[in-house]
């Protein structure tokens, strides 16, 4: 995950594609009363993990019909309500599918991911879903790898995608790409473009010139900035004597667009669409902002999500953090692997990168090669109402 989002906190039929998250909606309605275990946090760092092995020697019960994952959250520390909330959504997926084919147990990463996977490992967990942190998910990586344990992040930080890591969080680059993409089909083709400075900022440059250059446009103004008004205020400023443009992005939250909106209304581009990225789609306020109407993002979709939202709160008795949505996806695609999956045995990574993908409460996605989430994305405009989807995302990746 980057900074940036983390301070905000392939062959199957595309029909079979989406089952998964039909049955587990289905069930929604379903109330079970099973708990995902959770192991004690170590008291101390443990010594290199050994392969796990068919028949684990840990206190935890011996499976020989379920599969055992590992869920490493924080649940202590400064995200530790996000990692609850990641967790629990987790095991109302459980709960939604049966939970015949699994025994997820959750590890505490806020005394150290390292350990938390360590541990995972040494009790025969054969795939670990998490953690959040791009720093944690570098930390569990080299013990995963050695013993073959693959590790589907939370994170979005593409640096450390690849060579056993998926990542499962929101891209911000596939997010302005789609954005563009849909501006482009509008007749736009000169982009101008706010992107704070630091690498989140660097890498949502590089996706709008590759995004606008694909579709034959141009970015023809872009100025950065230090996350201050008067800051933001001159590259706006700035960004008013360069040339003309039909849409600017605002690469950044919410509360960093609100204050550039009136800026640049005021600066000489009142008519230029803003475009946004999937930061904004937890920010329902934007719809109370008058400069923000009409303003275009491109995020997962969230008509699914809200049912889910519905269910976690009936059982927890609060919403849910955004990111929980991870949790219940992740167990629904190893279940729907599950079925393919011999207990025992290794996970079949090969069947992560299943060309058609996997349906979920945040809509389709399927794996790259390189371990990155490809997801269909829809394209929400800002009104004064809320948000109104106006490029509904694909349902699945079929003759893609």
């Amino acid at each position: 995950m980057t900074a940036m989002t983390e301070a905000a906190y392939r062959r199957q039929p595309a029909r079979q594609a989406l089952r998964a998250i039909a049955v587990g909606l289905a069930l929604f309605l379903a109330g079970c009363q099973s708990v995902v275990p959770r192991a004690a946090p170590p008291t101390a760092a443990p010594p290199p993990p050994p392969r796990p092995s068919a028949a684990p020697t840990s206190g935890l019960p011996q499976d020989e019909a379920r599969h055992r994952i590992a869920l490493l959250v924080p649940e202590t520390g400064p995200n530790a309500a996000v990692g609850q909330s990641i967790a629990n959504a987790a095991n109302l997926a459980l709960l939604d599918t049966g939970g015949k084919t699994l025994r997820i147990t959750t590890y505490d990463t806020g005394p150290g991911a390292a350990a938390a996977a360590a541990r995972a490992i040494a009790e025969g967990n054969r795939l670990i879903l998490g953690p959040l942190l791009a720093e944690d998910a570098r930390a569990v990586a080299p013990a995963a790898r050695a013993a073959g344990v693959p590790v589907l992040s939370f994170s979005n930080d593409l640096s450390v995608a690849g060579d056993g890591t998926f990542l499962l969080g929101f891209n911000p680059a596939q997010s302005i790409e789609r954005v563009v993409r849909y501006a482009r089909s509008k007749g736009m083709t000169r982009f101008a473009a706010l992107v704070p400075s630091g690498l989140y900022g660097r890498s949502a440059a590089n996706a709008l010139i590759k995004a606008a250059e694909a579709g034959g446009g141009s970015v023809v103004a872009m100025q950065s900035y230090e996350r201050s008004p008067k800051a933001l205020a001159a590259a706006v400023q700035k960004m008013g004597r360069d040339q003309a443009f039909d849409a600017i992005l605002i690469a950044d939250s919410a509360r960093i667009a609100i204050q550039a909106a009136p800026l640049i209304r005021k600066s000489g581009s009142p008519a230029a669409r803003l475009l946004g990225t999937e930061l904004w789609n937890t920010e329902p306020s934007l719809s109370a902002q008058p400069a923000m109407r009409g303003a275009w993002f491109a995020s997962v979709p969230d008509s699914t999500y809200r049912q889910l939202t519905t269910r976690y709160r009936a059982r927890f008795g609060t919403g849910p953090y955004r990111l929980a949505s991870l949790g219940y996806d992740a167990v629904l695609l190893a279940t729907r692997i599950a079925n393919e999956w011999k207990v025992g045995d290794a996970f079949p990574v090969r069947r992560l990168t299943d060309p058609d993908g996997f349906a979920g409460v945040d809509g389709a996605f399927r794996f790259g090669s390189d371990g990155i989430a490809d997801r269909a994305l829809a394209v929400h405009q800002i009104d004064a109402a809320g948000f109104t989807v106006i490029s509904p995302a694909p349902r699945g990746f079929s003759g893609q």
